[in-house]
């Protein structure tokens, strides 16, 4: 897997299901959706092919272009502080907004319209798409590619992989493809995409495979994309892409692009994970996941040097949260995670995709390091609420104060470190959201360009742990980086609280 940042102007997503604040799209009409009812096949030429004609003949028929009305949140505080922060700088704006009434604290609702893609998968009309062209929707039509337009109604969706499966409501037999195999398909080899961009139904665009295993971040951690640089646009949206004996190794779901439009880089859901998550949303009409409730990191060289660890396999507990499944568990923070019912854990998106497709309520073996020991720990996992974070609250953004008072900047200045160090007050614990058993040390001053600075930390954040070990006083945190001396490591790990999550960061040791 390949993790690449990418910010969120950059990365279109919604934005392929495009808003058109009017009128009806007209597709050429080509075949009729009751040709054929058998999964469509064919012999791939060998070597390049000279034509990518007949098998966008074959395929076309299934894919369809996907019309939506959905309601849309508009005008709330929310709305004017995106709009704002899309535009800083721009000359004049912010005088504008203030010269502006207040927006209203409850957005009004107004009806959108947006357009996508997708494809028959069953001969009765079973259609896949993207979970973004039709979130919301409150009335669904699709058109085939001979033009016949058909209205359809939602089996189900899933957020976090982006995709939803609809019906058509009139009955028939429908042409249809079937899922192939994205693992078998080779950087380099050639593929085809269909689908509906700007309206235009009924387009087809070829390219390569770019690269596979692709990570776009937080926002889709149970998917591992695809790239294709097969141009996909805006309405590109839920359409497939297809390898040459026309099967759909991919669902088109987001572009990165500086422009809006295409620029060659465009990813795609697996076929192995679409398959699988529709295949639940046409049996149960939702996906449910198992839920630890655990936030975790990748167990990085960095860290595991401080630690003392030589194996960087695993994924570091970085908090549990209360109450959850593995708080009732016995999982702890700094537990670094190595494999979950004897499956081996790489990093923490292997960890959360393992996690996701367990049983809800069902036990399950967490093999685990704690303080340099391996263990295993029975553990019951929950089902994953539809907002994992919501008892968290918001976290306050790095650097602030978090509520600790400095009259006269009290505390313990460690030199060699360039940190003054106080024991955490009760009430920053309360306001941090932290357990009545949890201690830590506020960091009250940090000295210019000494180590805590190098290493980004800064007054007003909260240290809980050192080298995975509790830090309720200034001895015990100078005894850890003691020990850490002893042993001769250069480096030791900070379990960090910022607002009401916490992060971990390795603070060089100077020789001492």
């Amino acid at each position: 897997m390949r993790k690449i940042g990418i910010s969120a102007q950059a990365l279109i997503a919604a934005a392929f299901g495009a808003a058109i604040m009017g009128g009806a799209v007209s597709v050429p009409k080509l075949l009729a959706p009751e040709a054929g009812a058998q999964p469509i096949a064919i012999q791939a030429p060998p070597g390049a092919p000279l034509s990518f004609a007949d098998l966008i003949e074959k395929v076309e028929p299934a894919v369809v272009s996907v019309n939506v009305i959905a309601t849309q949140d508009v005008g709330g505080v929310q709305d004017m502080e995106q709009f704002l922060e899309r535009f800083r700088g721009a000359p004049g704006l912010e005088e504008f907004f203030q010269q502006r009434p207040a927006p209203q604290e409850t957005p009004r609702q107004r009806e959108s319209r947006s357009l996508g893609s997708g494809f028959f998968i069953s001969e009765d009309g079973l259609i896949v798409t993207n979970h973004h062209v039709i979130d919301r929707a409150t009335q669904i039509q699709i058109v085939t590619s001979d033009g016949k337009e058909l209205d359809a109604e939602l089996v189900g969706s899933d957020l976090q992989t982006d995709l939803a499966v609809l019906r058509v409501k009139e009955k028939g037999k429908y042409p249809h493809v079937r899922f192939g195999s994205s693992e078998k398909v080779r950087k380099g080899d050639w593929v085809v995409a269909l689908g509906n961009p700007f309206g235009l139904g009924g387009t087809a665009t070829a390219g390569i495979l770019s690269a596979n295993g692709r990570e776009l971040g937080a926002g889709s951690p149970y998917t591992d994309f695809i790239q294709i640089d097969a141009p996909i646009n805006r309405g590109n949206s839920g359409g497939p892409t297809f390898d040459l004996q026309g099967n759909v190794i991919g669902v088109n779901s987001q572009i990165l692009s500086p422009t809006g439009g295409s620029v060659g880089i465009g990813f795609a859901i697996p076929a192995e994970l679409a398959k699988e998550v529709t295949d639940t949303l046409i049996k149960d009409g939702r996906v449910s996941r198992g839920w630890l409730g655990v936030t975790i990191g990748d167990l990085t060289p960095e860290f595991a040097e401080a630690l003392g660890i030589e194996d960087t396999q695993g994924s570091l507990i970085a908090d549990v949260t209360i109450g959850s499944p593995a708080e009732r568990g016995g999982l702890l923070r700094n537990d670094i995670i190595l494999s979950v019912n004897g499956q081996k854990v790489t990093d923490a998106t292997s960890t959360t995709r393992i996690v996701g497709r367990l049983i809800a309520n069902t036990s399950n073996k967490f093999e685990i390091i704690r303080n340099g020991k391996r263990q295993t720990i029975n553990v019951t996992v929950g089902e994953r609420p539809n907002d994992p974070y919501a008892a968290q609250g918001n976290p306050s953004a790095p650097g602030s104060n978090n509520g600790v008072q400095t009259p006269g900047v009290p505390g313990v200045l460690l030199e060699d470190l360039g940190v003054r160090l106080m024991p955490m007050p009760e009430d920053v614990r309360q306001r941090l959201g932290l357990r009545p058993t949890d201690t830590g040390l506020a960091i009250m001053e940090v000295t210019p360009d000494g180590p805590f600075d190098k290493a980004g930390l800064e007054r007003g954040l909260v240290i809980l742990e050192a080298n995975g070990q509790p830090v309720p006083t200034i001895d015990a945190f100078e005894k850890t980086v003691k020990d850490a001396r002893a042993a001769s490591r250069s480096k030791i790990l900070l379990a960090v609280r910022v607002g009401q999550s916490t992060t971990y960061l390795t603070v060089d040791l100077p020789a001492g």
